[in-house]
């Protein structure tokens, strides 16, 4: 699935091959609970968080991989912790859903809604 037409984010998750399905469970809560279930939308063809043309988080579920897309910013100010982990500008990607390191990603999406809420403020 590069980019997904479903409707809405419960859609999306019905598309889903079923074993990233736990993994992207996951990640939608704790998505969820940084953001609200206000925040959430489909935006460029996968589940995002935030102003719908412009979001702060997203993720998908590629063919080779599970993409996070968190912005350079929380790149920048988790590179340590990224250091063995595959990962662009402004995008995690893990081949393996058992791989994932949600304590990093609970941390990212923690920085990225205190940096949502400051430049709101």
């Amino acid at each position: 699935m590069v980019q997904s037409k479903a409707a809405n984010v419960d859609d999306f998750m019905q598309e889903v091959a079923p074993e990233r399905r736990p993994a992207l469970d996951q990640l939608r809560a704790l998505c969820l609970r940084a953001f609200g279930p206000d925040s959430e939308c489909m935006a460029f063809g996968m589940p995002a968080y935030g102003p719908p043309k412009l979001p702060w988080i997203a993720f998908n579920s590629q063919k080779q991989h599970i993409a996070f897309y968190v912005g350079q910013t929380a790149m920048d100010a988790f590179s340590a912790r990224l250091a063995d982990i595959d990962h662009g500008k402004g995008c995690v990607r893990w081949r393996r859903p058992d791989k994932m390191d949600f304590d990093l990603i609970a941390d990212m999406l923690e920085h990225v809604r205190l940096r949502t809420q400051q430049d709101s403020a």
